[in-house]
């Protein structure tokens, strides 16, 4: 007679695996429904006007003037930010100039200044109160419109471009170059159709980057005074209280970018940059400038520094020494701590809605995955002024309560800034092995438990980068706060905006300077990862999300 065998543990413990992918695909899931949740009632709300209203509202010349204006401010500010740091990339990475580690510091630090401090910079530059009119008694035109804003933004966004552009430099194979000269190639035909074209994909990553990120601010235009989407979509909200044309201004500036986003997408597929042998490529030994070249290349490379982090820490400084009133000192500490209030809890939360993301793409690979982590990443490549309006109107619609509440803006806040902490933790998983995870499952523990103690402690490190990242970007943030900040909310960026808006220079220095200061630590971040990250790696890459490249690390 057979007697049957009881089931094993290890039989009993198998559904562990599917409970687990279940628990995290749901949260994944709701994260995205959040994401998304809000921009869909932005349209719904939008075409329930009439046919004849909303035709007479897209067709006035303003929106067309509107559509130049934002398409000019984009191209300036990818020529000019394209002007500057290319040469500068392969000045830093293919040559010998002297003192590249410091000058690739220098080059990376101007991301500490964002684009409205920039555009405070160059106001308080010129006058007849100015800082050059008082040091050195030069008096410049006011900076304002086109030219103001390109100016400003291109100073801001360029590292954005160097960054891709060095690492792109650092992965060419010496070979490529050394076939083109031996078939009779000279330097700039060798430069033009073989290291141009292998830099393509970086240029198209920076690009991105910037590109959305002009589309999107509203600091540096509004102080500007230059007429693009983002501006007319707070003055017909907050000043006009016209919901209807904001709405649909709202959408055609998220149907601009997310047609940048598919544009990029499609230009990248189908392009293969790899050699086709076998074996790893050897790197490409710096070229030797003469003696004229070296200055040259120091006198670039410094002109850079000196007008994209020197003008705005001397002017800074020159405002500062005017005299700062006790009050402003003390409104300083306020704001500080209202945006503390709301930049830490943004931070974790959005660490927390990360990890399902995270874990669906890393573990979990699959096609509903890939649509969590491409929802995942909506809210950045979305601009932020549009982003925030759609909130208010879902809540002022749907959940009155919630309208400028602190828990609202906490919430927009992390979801906004959701794909800064989605890259470091993805990173980590993929360097976590799964071995570890099933071993702590074989042992008997719940998929929970086994993530807690086992997958948790290893992706730690990317997790502490992920709210970093996410909590001085919040610090620093001016659009979002602007739209969803409850009554008597003025946090440091609020502050020093409406100074500098109303001509007090003097009383919003503080605030600026605080803000570079908070800046500087997520560049400190984003170098740190950068300087440790191994040159080559066993795991395989993250697949990017095709609605956006890797974000930048200030918005």
């Amino acid at each position: 007679m057979l007697i049957a065998a009881p089931p094993q543990r290890s039989a009993r413990r198998r559904p562990s695996l599917p409970l687990a992918r279940l628990l995290f695909s749901g949260l994944g899931l709701a994260v995205a429904g959040l994401m998304v949740l809000p921009l869909v009632y932005l349209l719904l709300r939008a075409s329930e006007a009439e046919p004849a209203q909303v035709a007479a509202l897209l067709w006035r010349w303003r929106t067309v003037e509107l559509l130049a204006n934002t398409a000019a401010l984009t191209v300036g500010v990818l020529t000019l930010s394209t002007l500057i740091a290319l040469p500068l990339a392969w000045l830093l990475s293919r040559t010998n100039l002297h003192g590249r580690r410091w000058l690739n510091l220098l080059a990376v630090l101007p991301l500490a200044v964002p684009g409205y401090v920039m555009a405070y910079a160059l106001i308080g530059l010129a006058g007849n109160y100015g800082f050059l009119n008082q040091t050195i008694g030069v008096t410049i035109p006011r900076p304002q419109g086109l030219w103001g804003a390109t100016l400003a933004l291109s100073l801001y966004c360029y590292p954005y471009l160097y960054l891709n552009l060095r690492a792109a430099f650092a992965g060419l194979e010496a070979s490529l170059e050394e076939t083109a000269r031996a078939l009779g190639a000279s330097p700039r035909q060798v430069f033009r159709r073989v290291t141009l074209p292998h830099l393509m994909p970086a240029l198209m990553a920076g690009w991105l980057v910037v590109g959305l990120y002009v589309l999107g601010d509203f600091g540096a235009v509004a102080l500007m005074r230059f007429r693009v989407f983002s501006y007319v979509i707070y003055q017909q909200y907050a000043i006009a209280y016209d919901l209807l044309y904001s709405a649909w201004l709202s959408l055609i500036l998220i149907a601009i970018a997310l047609l940048v986003v598919w544009v990029e997408s499609r230009l990248r597929q189908g392009q293969h940059y790899s050699g086709s042998g076998t074996g790893s490529g050897r790197p490409l030994a710096p070229l030797r400038l003469p003696a004229w070249g070296q200055v040259l290349g120091l006198l670039f490379a410094i002109a850079v520094a000196t007008a994209a982090l020197g003008l705005p820490v001397a002017v800074l400084s020159f405002w500062i020494s005017r005299g700062v009133s006790q009050a402003t000192w003390q409104g300083l500490l306020g704001s500080f701590g209202q945006s503390l209030s709301v930049a830490a809890p943004a931070a974790l939360l959005a660490g927390l809605m990360a990890i399902p993301v995270a874990v669906l793409a890393v573990r979990f690979p699959g096609r509903l995955s890939r649509w969590v982590n491409r929802l995942s990443f909506v809210g950045y490549a979305v601009p932020a002024l549009a982003f925030a309006l759609a909130f208010v109107f879902f809540t002022l619609r749907s959940a009155p309560w919630l309208y400028q509440t602190h828990g609202l803006l906490v919430l927009v806040y992390a979801l906004a800034f959701l794909a800064l902490a989605i890259g470091p933790i993805r990173s980590a998983l993929y360097q976590a092995r799964p071995a570890i995870e099933e071993a702590a499952r074989a042992l008997g523990l719940g998929p929970l438990a086994s993530f807690r103690r086992a997958t948790l402690p290893l992706i730690q490190p990317g997790l502490v980068a992920a709210v970093v990242l996410v909590f001085v970007t919040v610090m620093k943030e001016l659009p979002i706060a602007f739209l969803l900040a409850p009554p008597g909310f003025r946090p440091l960026a609020i502050q020093m905006f409406s100074r500098t808006s109303e001509g007090m220079l003097v009383e919003a220095a503080p605030y600026a300077a605080a803000i570079i200061a908070f800046s500087a630590l997520a560049v400190g971040v984003v170098l740190r990862r950068d300087r440790e990250r191994p040159q080559t790696t066993a795991m395989p890459a993250a697949p990017a999300p095709s609605l956006s490249t890797s974000p930048p690390p200030c918005r």
